[in-house]
């Protein structure tokens, strides 16, 4: 792939990111997903995005193949019922993807993977987190170690959609320009990035880097978050946003279940590239 976008006929996309507050009980998880999902339809939205870790945010899952089909399944069906693209932010996935060549059998821990689904009713595309959250914050929790529960994905992912290219990232993958640099040169449109950013770090950091990695990248920002009070440790910043290539917040969410809806036209990306051409202007032979 090259930093030339692909041409495509339909220049406008409705999309909607979803904001959750994922408690302990998956079944109720489900249901709030569904319920969300359902509402996006109505508002006629074309592809709708989940936040990180929307079935079991706060626990540590072990699903078996079974379990992790079933998952699969439920929510390819609800894309071919809603007619929508629906990207399942993240959950554990270890096992292989039907119709995928997913080299996973051998690994011990589940991947932290988002999961395309195409209105079809089949999973379009898959990614598996590759910068996992090993960090000290001075929130309540304090000490978040990801790489305990997740083993580490190694593939960016960028796919194809009736909107042009769509990059997909999850949560700490957005403090890593490298992995956004590898976008643009793609000539993704649109990045997807489902997070679950913690108060702390979300109050100072999220906004700034959303915005800043859609003027770098001169493409969408679709950035649905987990946004309330999940336990008595776990709090995470909410404020889900949809950006433009300027770095304008096109829609957004404090706090709590809900869902953002925002009109993406896309002929302003080869307009702002046209006006300030930053691709041609980079100068990898220098550094």
């Amino acid at each position: 792939m090259t930093n030339k976008r692909t041409a495509t006929e339909n220049t406008y996309v409705r999309v909607a990111a979803i904001q959750m507050v994922s408690k302990s009980d998956l079944d109720a998880n489900m249901a709030s997903a569904r319920k969300l999902l359902n509402e996006a339809k109505h508002e006629l939205v074309d592809l709708a995005v989940l936040p990180e870790n929307f079935l079991t945010y706060g626990t540590r899952p072990s699903f078996d193949r079974s379990q992790e089909v079933k998952f699969l399944a439920t929510f390819a069906q609800m894309a071919k019922e809603l007619g929508m693209w629906i990207v399942a932010g993240s959950f554990p996935l270890r096992h292989s993807i039907e119709g995928h060549d997913r080299q996973s059998e051998e690994v011990e821990k589940p991947f932290a993977t988002s999961v395309v689904f195409h209105p079809d009713g089949h999973v379009h595309e898959y990614y598996d987190k590759i910068h996992l959250f090993d960090v000290d914050v001075s929130d309540t929790n304090r000490r978040y170690r990801e790489s305990n529960d997740f083993s580490q994905g190694s593939r960016p992912v960028v796919f194809d959609s009736p909107w042009g290219r769509i990059g997909l990232a999850i949560c700490y993958d957005l403090r890593f320009p490298e992995l956004f640099f590898d976008f643009a040169q793609k000539g993704v449109s649109i990045i997807l990035i489902p997070s679950a950013f913690t108060e702390a770090t979300g109050r100072d950091h999220w906004e700034i880097l959303l915005r800043a990695r859609a003027i770098e990248c001169q493409c969408f920002i679709v950035a649905p978050n987990q946004g309330g009070s999940h336990n008595e440790k776990l709090s995470t910043w909410g404020q889900t946003m949809v950006i433009d290539p300027w770095g304008n917040v096109l829609a957004s969410l404090d706090k709590g279940e809900g869902t953002v809806v925002a009109d993406l036209d896309l002929s302003m990306i080869q307009k702002i590239s046209d006006r300030m051409p930053i691709a041609s202007h980079r100068r990898m032979t220098v550094y």
